[in-house]
C-alpha cells in the first residue's frame, strides 16, 4: 500500500520544450471551465438589472468591468502572485492551509510530531522579513489562541465547501449555456425552447458522471485540442465582429466606462456585477491544478493564449450588440446571438465539447480536495477509485460522483434558466476568491515573512473587489444564490461533525492510553500466550499504548509472537518521499518483540499497490533492527521518550529488502532457521531478509531478524479497533447531537480505513470498544 510520491521540484530547471509542453496540456485541465466563460456572461449580466440602450453605456460599461476584471484578478493576483504560494509544487485552499499549519502552530491534525518537521517537504522558504517583531506578533497570537485555530480552519473549510458546490453549478451552467444555441439554430418559438435545451442538458450531464468511473486518460488527450479549437474559434469570431461591426469597440476598455455605466445604472449596474463576475469562474483551477503542471507553463498559457483569446471574444460580442439595439429579448444578448448563422451549427458542437471539458475538469478538482479533505480528517472516509496508474491525479469517488450528478440535475431542471444558475455559480467562485485571498495575506506574513503592510495592502486591493461582487451575488439569495450557501452549509457541518468527532475520539485514546509502566511490569510472555505471527495493531496513537491492547489481553489472553503499534498518519505536506515514509521504534525491552511502526503520508499522496504495505512494513522493521545501535536502550519509561527512526518503504534502494522468491544467491540472513519449519502442515511461504553487505550484523541482531522471519512466514494479523463514540453523560445537548447522531451516523456509513481494505477477513480481528468523549 505505498503511496506514489511526486518526486517534481518546483524549483527545478525545466527545458522550453518541457514548460510548453506542459502549458499546451494546462489548456485541457486547467482552462476549460474559464474558456467556456464568454457562453453566459453577458447573458446573466443583462438579465433583468440593467437593458440594452442604444447610447451603448451598458454594453461599454459591461466590457470595461470585464476587461479590468480580467486583468485584475485572474491575471494579476492569480498568476503573478498566488501561483507563488505553491506548496511544494502543489496550489488550492488546502495548500495555502498547509502552508499556514507548518509555519504556525494552528495545524488541525491531532497526531502532529516535532519529527515531522524533519521531512524533506515540511522546508520553509528562506524570505528575509523586514520587520520580524510584527511577523512573530502575529505568529504567537495565532498560535495562543484555540479560537483562531477554529476560525482559520472552518475559513479552509469553507473554501472547500464552496469548491464542492461549484463542482455541482459549474457543469449545469457550462452544458445548458453551451446547449442554449439551440434557441437559434432551431426554428422552434422561445416560449417552448426550455423542453428542448432542458432535456438535452440534462442527457449531456448524466453520460457526463456515467463516464467518470472510466477516466479521462484515455480521451484525455483530447481535451487540449479541444480547447484551443474553442478559443481559436472565439477569437477569430471576437476579431471579426469587431472589424465588421464597430471597430473603435477597443476605447471601452477604459476604466472610464466603468464609471459611466454605475452612474447610469446605479443599483441595478451594481446587481449586475453578479452576472459580470462569471467571467472569472475557472480562475481558481490555475492555482488548484498546480500539482499537475508548473508555474511558468501555468502563467505562459493563460498570458499568451487564454487571456488574449477571452478579451477578443468579450469585445468582438460587445462589438455586434453596439450596432444592434433592436434585440429587446434578455435571451437573445448572448453568445450565439454574436456568432454568423452560416457556422452556428458548428460553434454549438465545439461548445458543446468545450463545455464538457471545463465540466470534468471541475468534477475531477471536486474528487481530488475531497480525498485531501479525508486525509486531513475533515471529510468521512470514502472510497477512491484510480483511475489512472501513470498521473496520481485522476481519482473517482462513486458516491460523491452520484451525490454531484444529482444535484446538478436538480438545479438544472429547477431553475431552466440562465440567469438563476449564474446567480448560484458567482456566489460559489467568489467565496472561494475571498477565502484564497484571506488565506493569502496570512502566507504574505508568516510563510513569506514579508512585511505586514504589504499584507494589509493585498488584501485591501483584492479583497475589495471581490467584496464589492460578493455583495452584488449575495443580494440575489433569493434568486439563485440560495444554492451554494445551502449545500455549503450542509457540507460544512458534515465536515465539522466528522472533525470535532474524529478529534475527540483522539483525545479520549490519548487520555485513556496504557502507561508503559504496566507493559515493563510484565514477564517478556506479557503474562500471557505467544503465539506463531506478527499481530498489527492498528491505532491513531503515536506514542504510549492504546488501551485496545490491554481490552484484548484481557479478554483473550493470547497474542502473537510479534507485536507491532501501527500509526497511518497524514502530515500538512503534499507528498512524503519513500525515503522517509516510516518511523519505528521500541516499546520495551528488546525480549519482548513490540515495535511502533508509524507510516506518514502526504495529503496527495495516493495508492499505489496496497499488497506491497505488508512487506513494506516487515522491511522497516527489518532496517530498523538491523541498523539498531547494539548498546541502544530501549528500557524507556516514559512512552513519551521513545527513540523513532526514519526507515524508507520497500521501494527504496537501500536497507533491507524482502524476498519470497525460492531461488537468491544474494547473502542472506536466516536461511537454515527457515528450513525447520518446513515440517508444517500448511504451505507457507519461505521469507527471507536480503541485508547490506554493510555493515556486520551482530548475533543478537540475527536473532531478533530469524524471530521476525519466522513470525513473518506464520502469517499477519490485522487488530482493527472499532470504537462506538458517545458523548459523556453532563454533555450539552447539541455536542450530544453531533457526536451520538451526527458523528455515529458518518462513521457507520464511512468506509473502512484504506489500509485493510484489502486484508482477507479471515486475517482481521475486530475488537470494539465504547468512548465516552
Amino acid at each position: 500500500m505505498d503511496l506514489e510520491s511526486n518526486n517534481n521540484n518546483p524549483f527545478k530547471k525545466e527545458s522550453w520544450r518541457t514548460v510548453l509542453t506542459l502549458a499546451y496540456q494546462s489548456l485541457g485541465v486547467v482552462y476549460g471551465d474559464l474558456s467556456t466563460s464568454p457562453l453566459y456572461v453577458y447573458k446573466s449580466a443583462f438579465a433583468e438589472d440593467i437593458h440594452h440602450s442604444d447610447t451603448n453605456e451598458e454594453i461599454y460599461g459591461v466590457l470595461s468591468f470585464v476587461f479590468w476584471t480580467l486583468t485584475l484578478i485572474p491575471l494579476l493576483k492569480y498568476v503573478f502572485i498566488v501561483l507563488r504560494a505553491d506548496d511544494n509544487g502543489e496550489g488550492g485552499t488546502f495548500a495555502l492551509y498547509s502552508l499556514l499549519c507548518r509555519h504556525a502552530r494552528v495545524s488541525s491534525l491531532p497526531n502532529c510530531q516535532i519529527v515531522d518537521e524533519e521531512l524533506s517537504a515540511y522546508k520553509k522558504d528562506d524570505f528575509i522579513s523586514p520587520d520580524k517583531n510584527a511577523n512573530s506578533g502575529l505568529k504567537s497570537t495565532l498560535e495562543k489562541h484555540k479560537t483562531l485555530h477554529k476560525v482559520l480552519l472552518i475559513l479552509a473549510l469553507i473554501g472547500t465547501c464552496m469548491v464542492i458546490g461549484d463542482g455541482v453549478l459549474t457543469p449545469a451552467i457550462s452544458v445548458f449555456s453551451a446547449v442554449s444555441g439551440l434557441e437559434l439554430s432551431l426554428t422552434t418559438a422561445r416560449a417552448h425552447h426550455e423542453y428542448i435545451e432542458v432535456p438535452v442538458a440534462c442527457v449531456i450531464l448524466i453520460c457526463l458522471f456515467a463516464l467518470q468511473h472510466y477516466g479521462t486518460h484515455r480521451v484525455g488527450i483530447l481535451f487540449a485540442p479541444i480547447v484551443i479549437t474553442w478559443l481559436i474559434c472565439i477569437s477569430a469570431i471576437g476579431v471579426y465582429n469587431i472589424v465588421h461591426w464597430n471597430p473603435h469597440v477597443y476605447q471601452a476598455l477604459s476604466p472610464y466606462y466603468m464609471y459611466k455605466f454605475l452612474r447610469k445604472t446605479q443599483r441595478g449596474g451594481w446587481m449586475s456585477l453578479g452576472g459580470i463576475l462569471l467571467c472569472m469562474t475557472g480562475s481558481e483551477a490555475m492555482f488548484a491544478d498546480l500539482g499537475h503542471f508548473s508555474q511558468l507553463s501555468i502563467q505562459i498559457a493563460f498570458s499568451f493564449i487564454v487571456y488574449p483569446s477571452l478579451i477578443l471574444a468579450y469585445m468582438g460580442q460587445a462589438a455586434y450588440l453596439s450596432k444592434h439595439h433592436s434585440l429587446q429579448s434578455d435571451y437573445r444578448i448572448g453568445f450565439y446571438v454574436s456568432v454568423p448563422e452560416k457556422i452556428r451549427w458548428p460553434v454549438l458542437g465545439i461548445a458543446i465539447l468545450a463545455a464538457v471539458v471545463g465540466s470534468q475538469a471541475v468534477i475531477t478538482g471536486t474528487f481530488s480536495i475531497i480525498k485531501q479533505c479525508s486525509a486531513l480528517g475533515c471529510f468521512p472516509r470514502v472510497r477512491i477509485i484510480h483511475t489512472s496508474s501513470e498521473r496520481h491525479g485522476q481519482i473517482y469517488i462513486p458516491e460523491i460522483n452520484w451525490i454531484l450528478m444529482l444535484l446538478c440535475l436538480a438545479v438544472t431542471v429547477g431553475f431552466r434558466d440562465t440567469k438563476h444558475l449564474g446567480n448560484a455559480s458567482g456566489l460559489a467562485v467568489i467565496t472561494v476568491m475571498l477565502v484564497t485571498t484571506c488565506l493569502m495575506s496570512l502566507v504574505i506574513v508568516l510563510c513569506w515573512e514579508k512585511s505586514i503592510f504589504l499584507a494589509i495592502g493585498f488584501i485591501f486591493f483584492f479583497g475589495s473587489i471581490e467584496a464589492l461582487y460578493f455583495s452584488a451575488s449575495l443580494i440575489k439569495f433569493r434568486e439563485g444564490a440560495w444554492v451554494p450557501i445551502a449545500l455549503s452549509f450542509i457540507f460544512l457541518m458534515v465536515m465539522y461533525t466528522w472533525h470535532y468527532g474524529t478529534r475527540k475520539k483522539y483525545e479520549f485514546d490519548v487520555q485513556n492510553k496504557v502507561p508503559i509502566n504496566w507493559l515493563l511490569d510484565l514477564s517478556p510472555n506479557l503474562g500471557i500466550v505467544r503465539v506463531r505471527g506478527i499481530g498489527l495493531i492498528q491505532t491513531e496513537l503515536v506514542s504510549g499504548i492504546p488501551a485496545i491492547f490491554s481490552h484484548f489481553v484481557t479478554n483473550l489472553p493470547a497474542f502473537h509472537q510479534v507485536l507491532v503499534f501501527l500509526c497511518i498518519k497524514y502530515v500538512p505536506v503534499p507528498h512524503v518521499q519513500s525515503e522517509e515514509r516510516f518511523l519505528v521504534g521500541r516499546i520495551g525491552p528488546k525480549e519482548y518483540h513490540i515495535y511502533r511502526c508509524i507510516a506518514r503520508y502526504g495529503y496527495r499522496d495516493h495508492h499505489k499497490d496496497e499488497v506491497e504495505f505488508e512487506k513494506d512494513l516487515v522491511c522497516s522493521i527489518a532496517e530498523f533492527i538491523r541498523s539498531e545501535k547494539p548498546d541502544g536502550k530501549n528500557n524507556q519509561e516514559d512512552e513519551d521518550e521513545e527513540n523513532l527512526t526514519v526507515v524508507g518503504s520497500f521501494s527504496t534502494k537501500r536497507g533491507v529488502k524482502l524476498s519470497e522468491d525460492e531461488e537468491d544467491n544474494t547473502e542472506i540472513v536466516g536461511t537454515s532457521e527457515l528450513q525447520k519449519s518446513d515440517s508444517l502442515d500448511r504451505p507457507r511461504k519461505r521469507v527471507r531478509f536480503v541485508v547490506p553487505e554493510t555493515p556486520q550484523i551482530d548475533r543478537e541482531a540475527q536473532e531478533e531478524l530469524h524471530e521476525l522471519m519466522e513470525a513473518r512466514e506464520s502469517g499477519m494479523v490485522f487488530i482493527l479497533g472499532h470504537s462506538y463514540v458517545r458523548a459523556k453523560s453532563g454533555s450539552s445537548f447539541i455536542k450530544k447531537m453531533a457526536i451520538n447522531y451526527g458523528y455515529d451516523f458518518l462513521r457507520r456509513n464511512s468506509r473502512t480505513p484504506t489500509y485493510a481494505i484489502s486484508v482477507p477477513h479471515a486475517s482481521t480481528l475486530e475488537v470494539g470498544m465504547v468512548s465516552h468523549v
